[in-house]
């Protein structure tokens, strides 16, 4: 029976990603979609972070309670808000950014992380400062957020979303010495097409929380 991954998101246009990076395994993919509560984060100045704590803590809950063997967590911003230390479940939960951080902290190189959605760089950058100190690491870091684009992708103008990315990698990617990733994994279409088109390497959050996936749950490739 192949195992049960339940993946919280924050917008629908992250299910493709996973459901075609994890496509080659025995696997079962159950989805949870709550775009509102990044548009209360970012909109609602009376949502207050205990509201927003309640909330993430209130998916979770439900989530573990259906039949799951793990919970994958694919926005940063839920990672951010997310306190481990108040919940009391039975499955191992799966952050999008721990294999991506791990990956980064590797790297000698000055690195250009870039983002779309401003509220999540704080709380990203955070956990990623932690996560380097913890494994003395340091890191050379610039961080760049593409302005006006992350409503773009709410909105569902995934098209046009990808267009302002791209743009802007293009430009930046001419500079060597920098080693170049987008945060967040709405940004992985994008990032892959200025791979494709400039020989330059964009890491991404996806690959890296691919190959973690496969280790924890022991997933075995489809026959």
């Amino acid at each position: 029976m192949p195992k049960r991954l339940g993946c919280l998101h924050a917008h629908y246009s992250n299910i493709g990603y996973i459901e075609d990076a994890l496509s080659l395994f025995e696997i079962e993919l159950i989805h949870f979609v709550d775009p509102g509560l990044m548009y209360r984060v970012t909109y609602d100045d009376k949502f207050q972070e205990a509201d927003i704590q309640n909330k993430v803590k209130e998916q979770l809950e439900w989530m573990a309670h259906c039949q799951v063997d793990a919970i994958m967590i694919t926005c940063t911003n839920y990672i951010a808000i997310l306190q481990e230390d108040k919940l009391s479940l039975s499955v191992p939960i799966l952050k999008i950014d721990e294999p991506y951080f791990e990956y980064l902290c590797q790297i000698p190189q000055p690195q250009t992380i870039v983002f779309t959605n401003p509220t999540t760089v704080e709380g990203t950058m955070a956990r990623l400062h932690h996560y380097a100190n913890q494994q003395h690491k340091s890191l050379e870091l610039e961080i760049v957020v593409i302005e006006n684009t992350f409503d773009l992708i709410m909105q569902g103008r995934n098209e046009e979303y990808n267009q302002e990315i791209s743009k802007f990698l293009k430009k930046i990617s001419t500079d060597e010495k920098r080693v170049i990733s987008v945060a967040q994994l709405s940004m992985v279409d994008a990032a892959r097409i200025v791979e494709q088109e400039t020989a330059k390497r964009i890491i991404n959050p996806l690959n890296t929380l691919v190959d973690t996936i496969v280790k924890k749950l022991d997933l075995k490739e489809k026959m």
